[in-house]
């Protein structure tokens, strides 16, 4: 095999086989994207693309930016005995939703040459190799042999099956695909009987062996991933089997732990109601197609097993805390946004909303709400104990008159395991009181648009009035000649002034993650703005002034998402007006071009690093009109 250089995109590539994958393709120097609902794995090698979440919601940019040139489909959700009634709804969101998804996105790619499907032997009629009584041979499978899938998980299987032989009736001469029926697999950190026997007998526990007579072709992880990864360079198509032609009985499994645990206890116990299985794959074709089959037996597997079990740690099930959003009044637009992040995670993440007032209409758009003291009232101990039942993870603040709040409060939060998207209580200070924000970030003061208490600090004649705290758009006069700005300054609480300049009104948002780095920047410009909100925005694109602006963010020492909101004028010079930290009312424009903060910050949430989730920002302009809609319950 050798794929140097190659780009292979796996899902489901921190699994079983997937890791052992990963493995092989960095050896021969491969450029690899993973996409697993799991977080990466620590021994992955840090040159790999790593994509968290649910794959049903992966992009067709986020596909086409690293254009792979091999798709090996393995992600797949299944249930080694009989099926409970919660996997009806896992199969189809898991294994069909999920397939059909990803190769709607697959075969738009332009680089894409080969697919290959980890398919199952499950689509084989269970009438040609299980019985009532036990036999004395396995019954060889061919790719022959009649379908009719024994289970859910195995008519998943059959159906995308079906589905790629559909592509190649239109897609034959771009990319060529394989579905390998896969036998009984098992592996190193695996959910197999073979692994569940192995953690018993460790902890000197007794194992429970059902129908030891029954034959199954065991094919060991490494061999199936070096097998999916041949196939990928091969050129026949359709279907082929994926095992070793080699059967074994159960009972065989249990001699070789014997050998290895000789004072193990094991219960016997012959299913009368069960039928007994004799399968195994004939692998002509196989081998006529890739001229190897695989290598490992139990003999030399179940020792690597027994060694991995004793030296890993055990891994603790991954829990997935909620989501607070703060003030959330009519934000549904962010809301909306924040539940797209964490469905793309996992889908038992609940989105809460808080408010103080009761008729908040956020709380018909998430899945709790909590009538929470106005932030004046409340005790911080208290507040936070309340956060920990509700299991909540991660807060999103989303008014300016909180955002002090948070920040002082942010490291109590931490030790209580709460990750708050906010900046320091300084850079918070320096951002909401908009005369500081001039004074104080001398770095960058010529670039920000002067601002004083007293219109006599210029010469001009138009100003911009505005209250030095909160909300910029709060009472805004803008283009004010002298008496008019000295009458509006009047009717402010604390009015300051600027010098207006005329010219293209921008907003920037921008994520900062925890170690400071600029994630990515969306620049929009605002065509039709109402009460200080825009309207009507559209992306843009500008290479040389978005490095401008990521210097100004990077001296400002924030985090989590901001807004500056920016002139440029006729001579293509930059001014800043201000800075919000926190997601704005449009910034969900933002989000759909790429900008995924909510998606990164409950990575960061959960101590993940950013560095292997690459910022892919939409090439196209996208323009947002925000209008009132209708919500029937």
């Amino acid at each position: 095999m050798d794929f140097k250089g190659k780009r292979i995109f796996i899902s489901g590539g921190a699994g079983v086989i997937g890791t052992e994958m990963v493995q092989l393709l960095q050896q021969q120097g491969a450029h690899i994207m993973v996409g697993d609902l799991k977080p990466i794995p620590a021994d992955f090698p840090s040159t790999v693309i790593y994509r968290q979440g649910d794959l049903n919601y992966i992009t067709q940019v986020e596909v086409d930016h690293f254009n792979p040139e091999y798709f090996i489909h393995l992600a797949a959700t299944f249930e080694r005995s009989t099926e409970t009634y919660e996997h009806w709804e896992e199969n189809f969101h898991h294994n069909i939703l999920l397939s059909h998804h990803l190769m709607t996105l697959m075969r738009n790619v332009p680089g894409l040459k080969r697919v290959v499907n980890a398919s199952s032997y499950l689509i084989y009629d269970k009438a040609h190799y299980q019985f009532k009584e036990a036999q004395n041979q396995p019954v060889k499978l061919t790719e022959s042999h009649s379908i009719n899938p024994r289970n859910l998980t195995g008519l998943a299987k059959l159906a995308h099956e079906i589905e790629l032989d559909f592509l190649a009736l239109f897609k034959s001469d771009q990319f060529t695909s394989i579905s390998a029926r896969i036998y009984r697999g098992y592996g190193k950190n695996s959910r197999d009987i073979i692994s569940r026997w192995v953690r018993d007998l460790l902890n000197n526990e007794k194992i429970t062996v059902y129908n030891p007579e029954g034959f199954f072709d065991y094919i060991y992880a490494q061999d199936t991933a070096k097998g999916l990864l041949k196939l990928a360079l091969c050129n026949q198509t359709g279907i082929v089997n994926l095992g070793t032609g080699r059967s074994r009985q159960v009972g065989d499994v249990v001699r070789i732990l014997h050998a290895h645990f000789p004072q193990m206890n094991t219960e016997y116990i012959r299913k009368t109601d069960e039928l007994i299985e004799a399968s195994e794959a004939d692998t002509t074709l196989l081998k006529k197609y890739i001229a190897w089959a695989p290598e490992r037996d139990l003999e030399n597997t179940i020792p690597e097993i027994i060694a991995f079990e004793q030296q890993r740690q055990i891994a603790k099930d991954i829990t997935y805390g909620n989501i607070l959003v703060s003030s959330a009044s009519r934000k549904i637009g962010l809301i909306q946004s924040v539940k797209k992040a964490a469905n793309k995670i996992h889908s038992g993440i609940k989105v809460i909303a808080a408010d103080a007032s009761d008729t908040c209409l956020a709380k018909h758009f998430t899945d709790d709400f909590w009538k929470i003291p106005l932030i004046s009232e409340i005790d911080i101990h208290a507040f936070i104990k309340e956060c920990q039942n509700r299991s909540i993870q991660l807060i999103i603040p989303s008014r300016d008159g909180e955002l002090a709040f948070f920040a002082e409060n942010k490291s109590l939060f931490e030790q209580a395991g709460i990750h708050v998207m906010v900046s320091n209580k300084e850079s918070i200070r320096k951002c909401v009181d908009k005369l500081a924000f001039y004074r104080e970030n001398e770095n960058v003061q010529s670039r920000i648009i002067p601002t004083a208490e007293h219109m006599d600090s210029w010469n001009n004649t138009r100003f911009v009035v505005k209250e030095r705290f909160g909300a910029g758009s709060d009472s805004i006069g803008i283009n004010l000649g002298k008496e008019e700005a000295s009458v509006h300054a009047d009717q402010l609480k604390f009015p300051i002034f600027q010098p207006f300049i005329d010219g293209l009104e921008l907003s920037i948002d921008a994520y900062i993650d925890k170690t400071g780095k600029v994630k990515g920047i969306i620049m929009r410009k605002r065509e039709l703005v109402v009460n200080g909100e825009s309207q009507v925005t559209s992306t843009i694109h500008n290479p040389v002034m978005e490095k401008e602006f990521r210097a100004i963010i990077d001296s400002l020492k924030l985090s989590g998402h901001i807004i500056l909101q920016a002139i440029i004028d006729s001579k293509g010079e930059i001014h800043v007006i201000e800075c919000n930290p926190r997601f704005g009312g449009a910034s969900t424009l933002s989000v759909k071009a790429g900008l995924d903060s909510f998606y990164w910050a409950y990575l960061e949430s959960c101590s993940v690093s950013l560095e292997a989730y690459p910022f892919i920002p939409t090439t196209k302009t996208i323009t947002q009109v925000r209008y009132p809609a209708d919500l029937y319950l």
